[in-house]
């Protein structure tokens, strides 16, 4: 008969480090991680937006119906009906950084800037953080391996930040219902 096996004594087989992690890849991830948590939150950006054109498409269809068919409320909701799933589209594709989804963010951030003065200084701020060399490098293939080996590595934002981005959605939600409303 074979003897009693110990369940509590150490393993006899070398057993590697498994938390070794790719001192050049945590370095690279570490000098990007703030840009990439700022390029990230334009794809949730893009996904508030969306979603609010799609549901302004949506109201403004049943407003036209309600008012006998203005064709300006129609024309208003076809135009947000094709650019709300874009918005959520690409939204996608920039929380899960696709370069793709950087050309594209270019050019609606480009088109963007004529929204005078809110929209101008958003986008031109969404400009700076898809062209600078930055946001090149974490659109580019292998930095998603960066990001696979580096899973530890997290960005974490302040309580203020928070507080003002929570703010400036309450007011950007005003501004869209008082001029959606305010039709006289």
């Amino acid at each position: 008969m074979s003897a009693a096996v110990n369940p509590y004594a150490p393993p006899r087989a070398h057993v590697d480090d498994v938390a070794q992690f790719d001192s050049e890849a945590e370095e690279i991830r570490l000098e990007h991680i703030k840009h990439e948590t700022s390029v990230r939150s334009i794809g949730i950006l893009y996904y508030l937006s969306g979603g609010l054109m799609c549901l302004g498409a949506i109201g403004l269809f049943f407003g036209a119906f309600a008012t006998r068919t203005d064709p300006m409320m129609i024309g208003l909701a076809v135009v947000y009906l094709a650019i709300g799933p874009l918005m959520l589209f690409v939204a996608r594709g920039v929380r899960t950084l696709r370069s793709w989804a950087r050309t594209t963010t270019i050019v609606l951030a480009a088109i963007g800037l004529l929204g005078f003065p809110v929209g101008t200084l958003i986008n031109g701020y969404i400009l700076y953080l898809m062209l600078s060399k930055k946001g090149k490098r974490i659109f580019e293939d292998d930095y998603k391996d960066i990001i696979a080996a580096t899973p530890h590595v997290k960005h974490r934002s302040s309580m203020l930040v928070w507080i003002v981005l929570g703010l400036l959605l309450i007011v950007l939600i005003a501004i869209i219902f008082a001029a959606t409303f305010n039709r006289s």
